[in-house]
């Protein structure tokens, strides 16, 4: 099988560790490399990659640079139409979808296993199918891929995350810190200014209309388990979109919280107090508020229309 290393230079926070990489991938000449030091050059990375045959993806790289990777390989046809089997290093600064997939801490050691599973045929051992969502939004039809999307208050939260805390620590730490806290404001007291303002949005799950005025919460995911292994997503159904949205008004928030963040929500967390939480086969959205997908920020835009879907599966490989 032909392993093929897509290396994001500029994710990574340990130099120590990019160059303990590059030593392990100077012993293996028979790794196809690119490294790329922008998103502006992942594209041409990945056709180069695919000009070798590459069979096993690995992205040294946070959420970002999977996002770019899956939107070339989804939406551009980078590899040919075909999907190559995908592994994720926890290179980042946020490792979200790697944690998910249970990547290793270390990206050396997870890419040595890897390596060592080729060569032992024990690849299969490691498979994890998962669908892949993909984000449509206006007024002219831009597409994204990735595996997170939130609206309005996550959006106002990862740029908290921006403004507050030093580039060093921006990733799962820095966002833990920030979204316990506003959890914390919005749960014990009751806050709903400034970064924690509802939005105004207007939600069709599966073409159904079930919006209830105004979102303190508008989140989906196509992740088992989000950052500080959060599972606020507990609906039933098919469909390969998690979606979880809480309105501003529901009822019993303090309360709700833990469970809703283990998946697990306590009786009262249903459509009629405003939590609602559906596996859904498509999502509608209409808003004003800006979103983000995978951690990339798009900036608001009045009566905008995201349109989220996961048609797309995924064979990710677990390093």
């Amino acid at each position: 099988m032909r392993i093929g290393l897509l290396n994001n230079l500029r994710a990574g926070r340990n130099r120590k560790g990019v160059a303990r990489l590059l030593k392990l991938l100077s012993e293996h000449p028979e790794v196809a490399h690119v490294e790329t030091s922008s998103a502006r050059a992942v594209p041409e990375a990945l056709w180069e990659l695919a000009r070798q045959d590459v069979e096993l993806l690995v992205i040294n790289g946070g959420d970002g640079t999977i996002s770019h990777a899956l939107g070339e390989i989804l939406g551009e046809a980078a590899f040919d139409g075909r999907i190559p089997d995908i592994a994720v290093l926890r290179g980042g600064r946020t490792n979200m979808t790697a944690l998910d997939l249970g990547s290793r801490r270390d990206p050396v050691r997870a890419m040595v296993g890897l390596l060592r599973a080729v060569r032992t045929g024990s690849l299969e051992d490691r498979h994890l199918e998962r669908p892949v969502l993909r984000v449509q939004y206006g007024p002219g039809i831009n597409t994204r891929y990735g595996m997170f999307v939130g609206a309005g208050v996550v959006h106002r939260g990862i740029e908290l995350v921006h403004r507050v805390i030093p580039r060093k620590r921006q990733g799962v730490s820095g966002a833990s810190l920030v979204t316990a806290t506003l959890l914390a404001r919005m749960a014990l007291l009751g806050e709903s200014h400034g970064v924690l303002t509802p939005d105004k949005v207007g939600i069709l799950v599966d073409r159904s209309r079930v919006e209830r005025g105004e979102s303190s919460l508008v989140i989906a995911s196509s992740l088992d388990r989000l950052f500080l292994r959060m599972r606020p997503f507990w609906g039933r159904g098919s469909g390969g979109v998690r979606f979880t949205s809480i309105a501003a008004d529901a009822g019993g928030f303090a309360q709700a919280l833990p469970g809703i963040l283990a998946g697990r929500p306590a009786k009262h967390v249903n459509e009629r107090n405003g939590y609602i939480s559906r596996n859904a086969r498509r999502v509608d959205l209409r808003m004003d508020c800006g979103f983000t997908v995978d951690g990339e920020l798009i900036g608001p835009s009045p009566d905008r229309v995201v349109s989220i879907t996961a048609n797309d599966v995924v064979r990710f490989v677990r390093a």
